[in-house]
């Protein structure tokens, strides 16, 4: 470990954090008025629970495209350079959404609003952490307290505005925030990152990511743009291992083996938290709409727990580790999710309650843990993690929810079939369909809006019962998660405990 306790370094712009701030409010903002608006969406132009799934999807995995691309750049490029980028997606993913007449439109501005939203991560994160050098976690956890802000902002004013207003309303507010925090950012100058002050060449930063971590990014970013243009697995295998190879012969490194397991474990992290995020308010429906709330008000709920509990975040990190703590929140969120499955009325609120607090901390810790152990990796370790995790979540997390609702559907229906001699799976089941899980069918919302009243009845009560399984499916990744942590807490601890890695500066001055 490397420290210089000579070095001066440059009070922290305060006015900058809280551009940032709004800039992670922009890209949560934008996400719930999409996650509230995909069930208006749903009915109005009959999309399948999987397409649901593939648009909640898109608003998460082009994140890593850009998170990626910025991060191998973005000291030549310049942080505000890259934050206007982010701008203009904000602005044109509004615009084209704002005009959307299906699924194509739909699925082009979700894709090009999480292009700005990983531009926005690309340079908070990084900038924040190279602000706060000896206290990345704590100060992380409050960047990412703008993420639930935006939710509970964004939320709060479209569930006021009731479902009697049109959803291009809702979307076109997204602009509100995008322009504060280009006003608020042009004034000022960004650190130069850590990594650069310490004098840490390009190369060594991409010695920190090697073989190992370039396989996972470039694995998940390849298939899921193989599966958009219909590229076949052999195509995917093919390019995949070239750019690894390439990668590979160039840094001549496989990488730090803590950093592929912490992007391995970002996987189930995302998909628990983000994942769940996409999905709740129409999962929670049939249980919210018995004691008469409206389902986006448990999105905010949780919101608001988090928001609290991340500006708390300094003072619960000084009574335990981050891996401690990371442990704790996989046990809690898992049994938030079951509760969720299983519970009605006021026991909602209860149950919303514990998975918030479960879900809190989750991503500004990893991101945190990451900061902490390798600075060498600059803005590429730190990125790649959160480009993982949205990849991961949108690839796997969103679309997963769609896809075991649908199957459960399609199971149940059949066996209700056959013990009432019923044909509502002939009636109302579309024809096969293909996702990235496989095939799948599901029901044709057009003709179900027609079928008789006791028809649709028993076919919407299989599809409540559809929803709680897919809480139960979720619940599976935060109990894997726990076990990981508990594994990476004995490894540290035979180590001599957790301890963050500092560098030495040069004097590097910021631009």
């Amino acid at each position: 470990m490397n420290v210089n306790t000579n070095q001066t370094h440059e009070a922290p712009n305060r006015m900058l954090f809280l551009a940032c701030f709004m800039a992670i409010v922009t890209t949560s903002f934008s996400f719930i008025l999409r996650a509230l608006t995909l069930p208006q969406w749903e009915a109005e132009f009959n999309l399948t629970k999987t397409q649901v799934g593939e648009i909640a999807g898109v608003g998460l995995w082009p994140f890593a495209i850009s998170i990626v691309l910025f991060s191998l750049i973005i000291d030549k490029v310049g942080y505000k350079n890259s934050m206007i980028f982010a701008f203009i997606c904000h602005v044109s993913s509004a615009v084209i959404t704002f005009f959307a007449d299906g699924y194509t439109m739909l699925y082009v501005g979700t894709f090009i609003m999480a292009l700005g939203n990983g531009t926005v991560e690309a340079v908070t994160n990084p900038a924040v952490a190279s602000m706060f050098p000896k206290a990345k976690t704590k100060w992380l956890n409050f960047l990412h307290a703008g993420w639930p802000a935006g939710l509970v902002l964004g939320g709060i004013i479209a569930l006021l505005m009731g479902p009697e207003v049109g959803w291009k309303l809702k979307i076109i507010l997204v602009l509100l925030p995008a322009i504060a925090y280009a006003i608020m950012m042009l004034p000022h100058r960004f650190p130069v990152n850590e990594r650069v002050k310490a004098g840490v060449s390009y190369l060594e930063m991409l010695k920190e990511v090697g073989i190992g971590g370039a396989l996972i990014i470039v694995a998940l970013i390849i298939f899921q743009i193989g599966a958009v243009f219909g590229w076949s697995t052999t195509a995917n295998i093919l390019i995949t291992a070239l750019i690894v190879a390439a990668f590979g012969f160039y840094v001549k490194s496989f990488g730090q083996p803590l950093f592929i397991i912490m992007l391995l474990i970002m996987l189930p992290l995302a998909t628990t938290e983000l994942g769940t995020d996409s999905w709740i308010s129409d999962l929670m429906a049939p249980e919210m709409a018995k004691i008469g709330i409206q389902p986006g008000w448990i999105l905010v709920y949780t919101s608001v727990i988090m928001v609290v509990l991340r500006l708390l975040a300094g003072k619960i990190i000084h009574r335990i580790t981050p891996l401690g703590l990371l442990a704790a929140c996989s046990i809690v969120a898992a049994i938030g999710l079951f509760l969720l499955s299983a519970s009605a009325g006021v026991m909602i609120l209860v149950a919303a309650t514990v998975f918030g607090l479960g879900k809190t901390f989750f991503w500004p810790t990893m991101l945190g843990v990451v900061a902490e152990r390798f600075p060498k990796g600059g803005a590429l370790t730190l990125n790649i993690t959160g480009g993982v995790g949205m990849i991961g979540a949108g690839v796997i997390g969103a679309v997963i929810l769609g896809f075991v609702q649908d199957k459960t559907i399609d199971t149940s229906l059949r066996s209700y079939d056959n013990a009432n001699n019923t044909a509502l799976h002939s009636t109302y089941v579309t024809e096969k369909k293909t996702s990235i899980f496989g095939d799948y069918q599901s029901v044709n919302i057009a003709k179900l809006s027609e079928a008789p009243a006791e028809e649709k009845q028993s076919v919407i009560t299989i599809q409540d019962e559809a929803k709680k399984e897919a809480l139960k499916t979720v619940a599976l990744f935060p109990i894997g998660m726990f076990i990981c942590y508990i594994l990476l807490m004995f490894y540290f601890k035979s180590k001599g405990g957790y301890k963050p890695v500092l560098l030495a500066e040069n004097n590097v001055a910021s631009t």
